[in-house]
């Protein structure tokens, strides 16, 4: 059994308590994390707030530096905090360790752009005075990230935070918080001064309770569900905090018949079942032109099929894993429970898999629903698990309505040989991010924004340095 303690203020501290870490792949604890206290809980923030002063203060170069030395730290253990990520969560080994190294790359793109944080010099309203607007880090930062990319996610805060001049502590999911405790170990072991980088783990209601009372904790950055983020607003009113949330997603498939749509199979399969579904912009509802609906459907199935399924330890690696927690699969048979009742049809899937190897742990075959309608859960709820359902459409403006008509707005895509129309097609989705004739709607350098009750603020790119700096307007009679 390995244990796990929280990193405050420069040291690894033992709580009261503690919780077991389970690997998902056999249903058995590996692992037990020691629950912070109220206590250490105010040591860590009075900690971080005091390392700001210092933090803040530094140059931005000096800043950096210390990033690209946390990103080769975070390097040169990618293989073993992979393995770790792997255990706890049940992706890939190979895809864990491509998460690790994904997440160094984020530490020096804002290593980079910390350096060039610019203020403004606007002009006078009058003759004898003029303005400097500057913009300085907000303060101590609260962040928490979800269980399916611990690491990827948790970097895209701590990242800018530090690079702006931010002080951060960290709360991992309770799921997978391995592999982000090592992920803070390892920038740690690159210099960074007490208290500038910290992680806690424990019970949700404590920490929460602590943080959003404590003014001294200026901004909370969450990738959770869309409730979770609906409970941080309504915390943050006391305080008035910033908030920076990335919330839930259900996103379109939308494939005309003009399209590469074999291509666009091969694509809807993997972005529906990569990471066993449990992606915020995984593929959930495909909407395809009736026309190739049938021959769509019958390859989709075929390609849904051929999915492999097993333990991320096995070479080759299985195309899905298993689930995090049985809470999914018990989500994944309220989802198919629903579409039967309301006239839907499973192709395939819909059912635990049959086997010795798959009797422990919590696994569950890719899904495939058809003769779907609005009123079924898998049209207006997040799963977060191996189903998709398929739809027809008979032109783009009906794609567009069955796209939008849910709360969320994270990723849509589209599939189109016709540029004008997927160009006008993107302007009338409400959706902040729009893929292409592709699945890859994420980038290091560009925007991640959620509409609707997909979040509030933004990540990556040089908007997501943005989040963590606040303007001040100086105004100097001459």
């Amino acid at each position: 059994m390995q244990y796990y303690h929280s990193f405050i203020n420069g040291k690894w501290e033992e709580g009261e308590g503690f919780f077991e870490v389970t690997n998902p792949s056999n249903g058995e604890a590996f692992a037990t994390v020691t629950k912070v206290t109220l206590n250490q809980m105010k040591d860590v923030i009075n900690g971080a707030h005091s390392a700001f002063k210092l933090w803040s203060k530094k140059l931005a170069i000096e800043r950096s530096r210390l990033l690209f030395k946390a990103a080769d730290k975070v390097k040169e253990r990618a293989g073993e905090i992979g393995a770790l990520l792997a255990k706890e969560q049940g992706k890939a080994v190979k895809d864990a360790e491509k998460e690790i190294i994904g997440a160094a790359d984020c530490l020096e793109y804002y290593g980079c752009l910390g350096v060039n944080i610019l203020g403004e010099v606007p002009p006078p309203n009058a003759l004898n005075l003029r303005s400097i607007a500057l913009r300085q880090p907000v303060g101590v930062v609260f962040a928490v990230a979800a269980w399916n990319y611990p690491v990827s996610l948790i970097s895209w805060k701590v990242a800018p935070a530090l690079a702006a001049g931010c002080t951060v502590v960290v709360k991992p999911s309770r799921e997978t918080p391995l592999s982000t405790i090592e992920f803070v170990r390892a920038c740690n072991e690159a210099g960074l001064p007490a208290g500038v980088l910290n992680v806690v783990s424990g019970e949700n209601a404590l920490i929460s309770n602590e943080v959003f009372s404590n003014p001294l904790v200026k901004l909370v950055a969450l990738t959770g569900s869309t409730e979770t983020g609906k409970e941080f607003i309504k915390a943050s009113a006391h305080t008035v905090k910033r908030l920076m949330l990335e919330l839930g997603g259900h996103s379109p498939f939308i494939v005309f018949a003009d399209a590469d749509w074999e291509r666009a199979v091969k694509d809807g399969v993997k972005r529906a079942f990569r990471n066993t579904g449990q992606i915020c912009n995984s593929v959930n509802r495909i909407f395809v032109e009736k026309s190739i609906y049938d021959q769509f459907v019958k390859n989709f199935v075929e390609g849904t099929k051929k999915l492999s399924i097993g333990d991320p330890f096995e070479d080759p690696a299985p195309d899905c894993g298993p689930m995090v927690n049985q809470a999914g699969i018990k989500r994944m048979e309220e989802f198919i429970k629903d579409a039967l009742a309301h006239g839907g049809r499973v192709e395939c899937g819909g059912k635990r898999p049959e086997g010795a190897k798959f009797s422990k742990g919590y696994y569950f075959e890719p899904t495939v629903l058809t003769n779907v309608n609005p009123t079924m859960k898998i049209m207006t709820d997040e799963p977060f698990g191996p189903i998709v359902a398929i739809d027809s459409f008979s032109s783009a403006e009906e794609a567009i309505i069955k796209a939008n008509s849910t709360r969320y707005g994270l990723v849509a895509y589209v599939y189109t040989s016709n540029i004008k129309r997927a160009g006008w097609i993107a302007e009338n989705l409400e959706w902040g991010n729009v893929a292409i004739n592709n699945i890859s709607p994420d980038s290091l350098y560009a925007p991640y924004p959620g509409w609707k009750e997909s979040g509030i603020g933004l990540e990556l790119g040089h908007y997501g340095l943005d989040q963590y700096l606040e303007w001040k307007n100086i105004k100097i009679e001459i």
